[in-house]
Formats: structure tokens, sequence, C-alpha cells
């Protein structure tokens, strides 16, 4: 019986355009492990990730990508459309095909300024989903897994006043933290 390999959603923060190299040796892991890896089309990290993937002949990828064509696909790999009933170009319009990528993905390599709402929403969009996500918080040159409360609290303490607010208002941050805290720790042991 053949095993099939999980599959990995890599992204991060749009503002994010060099891979530090403890990120790339992980994209080099995990081509050499032959995951799938699912990654989106933006700009900045997505557009990085593409590039590493290329530079490692990465031959299992998908781009997903919302509207008719992906805004970047280095690779030139399939590609998984992803429909939005939001207004085009808005956040909103965007966020459809990151929580595809989440429901379709074993876990996440997500890179991350310590301040991104987006790179933040799918590590909460995968914990909420039961999944782990593997956090490399850029400024801390350092990995983080994060799969429980307890993590979620860990991962946004990195974060300044100024970001942490700024989330709050944008993607509701401190409700979603309590209310997936709460839930793991009502899990049964």
């Amino acid at each position: 019986m053949e095993m099939t390999m999980p599959t990995v959603f890599v992204a991060g923060s749009i503002k994010i355009k060099r891979l530090h190299p403890l990120f790339v040796e992980r994209i080099v892991n995990i081509v050499r492990e032959g995951m799938p890896v699912i990654v989106g089309d933006a700009d900045g990290a997505d557009a990085s990730v593409q590039a590493a993937l290329v530079a490692q002949s990465a031959p299992d990828v998908t781009v997903y990508c919302t509207g008719d064509k992906p805004r970047n696909n280095l690779g030139n790999w399939n590609v998984h459309r992803v429909r939005s009933s939001e207004h085009p170009g808005t956040r909103a319009y965007f966020v459809a095909k990151d929580i595809e990528m989440a429901k379709r993905a074993e876990f996440g390599l997500m890179l991350w300024d310590a301040a991104s709402t987006g790179t933040l929403s799918n590590v909460l969009e995968l914990m909420a989903q039961g999944k782990k996500s593997v956090v490399f918080i850029n400024r801390e040159t350092r990995f983080l897994n994060v799969k429980n409360g307890e993590d979620l609290l860990d991962l946004v303490s990195y974060m300044s006043d100024g970001a942490r607010t700024a989330a709050d208002r944008k993607i509701r941050l401190d409700e979603k933290i309590s209310r997936l805290t709460s839930f793991q720790y009502q899990m049964p042991v």
C-alpha cells in the first residue's frame, strides 16, 4: 500500500520579499521528501516561496488564486481557482483562497513578520481545523510550532502592542484566541 505524503500549505507575510536561509532549508526538505505544496499567488512571500520552489525544481506544486488567473505562477504549475463572492481586490476577496488552502493541507509552513494578519489568519484557520503550523518568525529567526492554545499565545506574544491592536481590529484576534484556547482546553486528553 502506497503512503501519500502530507500536503503543505506554504505562505507568508506580503511584506517579506527575501526568504531567510533557515526557511529556504525547510522548503528544500519538503521538496526532497516529495511532499505536495500548495502556495498562493500574491507578491511578497508567496512569490518568493514560488521562486525557491522553482530553484528546487519542485514537481508537485499547486498555485491557488482568486479570480481567473494567478498574479504569480513562476513554475507554471497547476492552478486551483477559488471563487469569491467578495468585491475583487479586497482583503475579503482573497481570504476565500486562504481558507481553501487550509482545508486542503495537512499542515502549514508560515513565514511571519509578527504583524501580518493574513499569515496569522492562516495559522488560526489551520488550528481551528486541528492542524499544526510551523511558523518562522522572521525578525527572531526562529521556528515555532503552533498546534494548541498555549502555542498560539506564545506566537502572538511576539507582536508589538500596535500590531496586536491592529490585528484585533482587522480580524478580531482576541475573540479568535479566546475561542481557540477555550476549545483546546475543553478537549479530552
